[in-house]
């Protein structure tokens, strides 16, 4: 699968004023709870493979470092850099397009694709398109669009959104893929070997390759010296998708950019060690131009509400993204609760962060989504503060008065107690008897106690810390 190729900043338009809130599409998650473990225990698996891959490299947090440092320069000097990759590109022979949004963006690719007469396209893993909802649009127009990384095309078969920005369908058992491909490709019934399936889909696509007019990819990384980009895939899909094809088109947001071609060693030894314990993806492709005369490459540079981002100081640094989904590796919550319940075109702490940038009324409940652990912000190979950005996002969403009336009944409620040291302790004496005597299926009853039913509370002592730290003090 690729990892992060075209990746967006923001969401995916949503037609709706409002979305469904995180804990409601959670709770219907983790209703199956085989489920949840499964998944919780995959993308726990994947992180373990990065931390021992991370340790294999002595100048890990150097690198880290470096990255960030290099993501700081390009956020200060994004519109140089745009202007001297746009510049460079051309003279490479990429036609350069320039999209204000996602609306744009779409109607570009439309242009091109009926100028040149085509019908069937191919499409590599972007996140991009996911965002612009390029698919539906284009099928709308009466066009032929094929998802050919293999998650990305299990998703798109039924019907469904990525869940992962790198894994697309970690959510999906292999049964339930066998019985996807049985109903669209005629597999034998009740087949679950991955290795047969991946062969019945290699022979499917591979007719849709042939048969392609059109190949779209997103862009990894993006060369201001050379005008030149990276797509990083592990299948080879992107590769085969625009080598049949007359005309390539690549779709980038425009935060995409690395100052220079020495940087971008730094970025692809954080990018697959991160995203899948990798020491590097498969396949890291270099494009500087259509491959002959009698080819076109063009690109798109896309805003769509990266630039209002840019403007916002305590958010800035999410643009430095590089789409690895090491923090949704680690979070404790989307590897709980599934990439669907964020209703987002990027999910996760990384998401919940651009997500409200965008719509902050629609995503109000997604900075909540969090337990400020901080895992996300150790893990991420640009060392983006992603659990205190969350943290402020909470504060925002408060002063503009998107709390839910739980929220902001429970604030005031604890602050009555804190500002009462006597009721304070007499609450906490209360509590510390209730955990020791209580019968279990009154303190975990699923009714009064929903907070319960995943978690297990500690056994509570006998005296509260100022009891002891008195004590302590004689």
């Amino acid at each position: 699968m690729g990892q992060g190729e075209g990746a967006a900043c923001c969401t995916k338009i949503i037609t709706k004023t409002m979305v469904a809130k995180h804990p409601d599409e959670a709770a219907r998650f983790v209703a199956d709870l085989e489920r949840a473990r499964w998944h919780d225990r995959a993308l726990w698996f994947v992180r373990e493979k990065r931390d021992r891959m991370a340790h294999t490299v002595p100048e890990w947090e150097q690198l880290r470092q470096t990255a960030t440092e290099i993501k700081q320069y390009v956020l200060t000097h994004l519109d140089q850099l745009l202007l001297q990759f746009a510049e460079n590109a051309e003279k490479n022979g990429i036609h350069v397009h320039w999209a204000r949004d996602a609306a744009e963006h779409n109607e570009i690719l439309l242009s091109i694709i009926q100028r040149h007469n085509a019908r069937r396209i191919v499409k590599s893993k972007s996140m991009l398109t996911e965002e612009c909802q390029l698919n539906p649009f284009l099928e709308r127009h009466g066009l032929e669009v094929v998802d050919t990384d293999l998650g990305e095309w299990i998703v798109q078969l039924r019907q469904e959104h990525p869940s992962h920005i790198v894994m697309p369908a970690i959510h999906i058992k292999k049964e339930e893929v066998g019985e996807t491909f049985h109903r669209h490709l005629g597999t034998e019934k009740g087949a679950s070997d991955p290795k047969y399936l991946t062969e019945a889909a290699r022979q499917r696509l591979r007719q849709q390759f042939l048969q392609a007019e059109i190949g779209i990819t997103g862009v990894n990384f993006a060369i201001a010296e050379t005008g030149g980009f990276v797509v990083c895939t592990n299948e080879g899909n992107a590769d085969l998708g625009v080598s049949l094809p007359s005309v390539h088109i690549a779709c980038m947001g425009i935060e995409k950019l690395i100052p220079r071609a020495s940087d971008l060693g730094v970025f692809l030894r954080l990018l697959a060690r991160s995203a899948t314990g990798q020491p590097i993806t498969t396949y890291t492709s270099h494009f500087h131009g259509p491959r002959d005369e009698a080819s076109e490459m063009h690109l798109v540079l896309v805003d769509n509400g990266r630039s209002e981002l840019l403007g916002t100081p305590e958010f800035q640094n999410s643009l430095k993204c590089i789409r690895c989904g090491a923090c949704m590796n680690t979070c404790p919550v989307y590897r709980r609760s599934g990439g669907h319940s964020y209703h987002s075109t990027v999910p996760g702490p990384i998401g919940s962060i651009l997500a409200p940038s965008r719509d902050p009324k629609a995503y109000s409940s997604l900075p909540h989504a969090c337990s400020l652990c901080g895992s996300c912000t150790d893990v991420c190979p640009v060392k983006i503060d992603l659990h205190h950005q969350l943290y402020t996002w909470r504060n925002k969403l408060a002063l503009k008065g998107l709390l839910s009336a739980d929220k902001r009944w429970g604030m005031k409620l604890a602050s009555i107690v804190m500002q009462r040291p006597r009721l304070f302790a007499w609450i906490g004496s209360v509590g510390r008897w209730k955990l020791r005597h209580f019968p279990r299926f009154l303190l975990y009853n699923r009714l009064l106690n929903p907070w319960g039913r995943q978690r297990e509370l500690p056994v509570a002592p006998k005296k509260s810390f100022r009891a002891e730290y008195r004590q302590k003090q004689k």
